[in-house]
């Protein structure tokens, strides 16, 4: 196989509970992630060579510059990992293809690693599947096992030990993307000047994993949760006025995602999902709104 195209969805997190520090000083995790269809590709292309050569498109011209083109790309990183892992000689092009925001606490560099890993595995015919993948994904980062699997799923240790959830229906979410992305570490930063270092064990709440049981997107809105949206908002105070404006529109939930600034907002329907865009977008409280049905499957083999 001379290439190979690969398709990885955004991940959003339903809950997110920030525990204390483990012994190799990262915080204990307990979330639940859904995948939604807001989507980066990775084309993986054979080379006569070794090397491992990334580009990338961005939709969006004020990201340009914001994605590393060298070994620190999480692409880059996940394909090095493969061929150690199989003792494959052979290189890539990677040509990646973002739409999911950099640095918007939505998994995008995760998402292109996972992408990576499935695209060289198809590539190079090295046939680890994904079970395969799974400990070389997870040695990665907390969110590549989950952007390998998608769906919704719960993630303990750090968040990359993934099961998956017992889910019914279908859910519309609505993102306002903010003008400038957030770094995850200022914002764990932040979180552990808030707690001073006083947290207790994470758990995920009952009421959420019940609404994804009965498939209730209002009772689901009214159990989201993120441990770590008062350490973004005092970082970018700027974010509540996003936020209020989702609820004003009567999103059944709004939070923001992850460690933001991606602010998130569950819709009744794909028409609520429309009125809160044209809200979010006239209100001029960001610079892009994006709607997006979940769940989805994670990285996955598209051409």
């Amino acid at each position: 196989m001379s290439s190979t195209t690969v398709r990885v969805p955004a991940k959003i997190n339903l809950a997110l509970g920030v525990g204390p520090v483990a012994a190799d000083g990262l915080h204990a995790l307990a979330t639940v992630y859904q995948a939604v269809d807001l989507c980066d590709e990775v084309h993986a292309t054979s080379r006569d060579d070794d090397e491992i050569v990334v580009s990338v498109h961005l939709d969006a011209e004020r990201e340009r510059g914001s994605v590393p083109l060298d070994g620190t790309n999480l692409a880059v990183r996940a394909a090095l990992a493969l061929r150690e892992a199989t003792g494959v000689t052979a290189g890539a092009t990677l040509a990646i293809r973002k739409a999911i925001p950099v640095a918007g606490g939505m998994a995008g560099g995760s998402a292109d690693a996972a992408a990576a890993l499935v695209a060289c595995d198809e590539l190079w015919g090295t046939g680890l599947g994904r079970a395969g993948l799974e400990p070389i994904a997870a040695s990665l980062g907390s969110d590549v096992p989950f952007c390998l699997h998608g769906g919704t799923a719960m993630g303990g240790g750090h968040g990359e030990q993934i099961s998956p959830v017992l889910a019914r229906g279908g859910y519309q979410w609505v993102f306002a993307i903010a003008e400038r992305g957030l770094s995850t570490a200022a914002v764990y930063a932040e979180f552990d000047a808030i707690t001073d270092g006083v947290v207790t064990e994470p758990e995920v709440p009952d009421q959420l994993m019940a609404a994804l049981r009965a498939g209730d997107a209002e009772a689901l809105g009214a159990a989201l949760s993120n441990d770590l949206q008062p350490a973004a908002l005092r970082l970018r105070p700027e974010l509540e006025e996003t936020l209020a404006v989702g609820r004003q529109c009567g999103a059944l939930g709004a939070l923001l995602s992850g460690s933001g600034p991606t602010a998130m907002f569950l819709a009744g329907d794909a028409q609520h999902a429309m009125d809160i865009a044209v809200a979010l977008a006239a209100a001029q409280v960001c610079v892009d709104v994006v709607q997006a049905a979940a769940p989805v499957a994670g990285a996955r083999v598209v051409g």
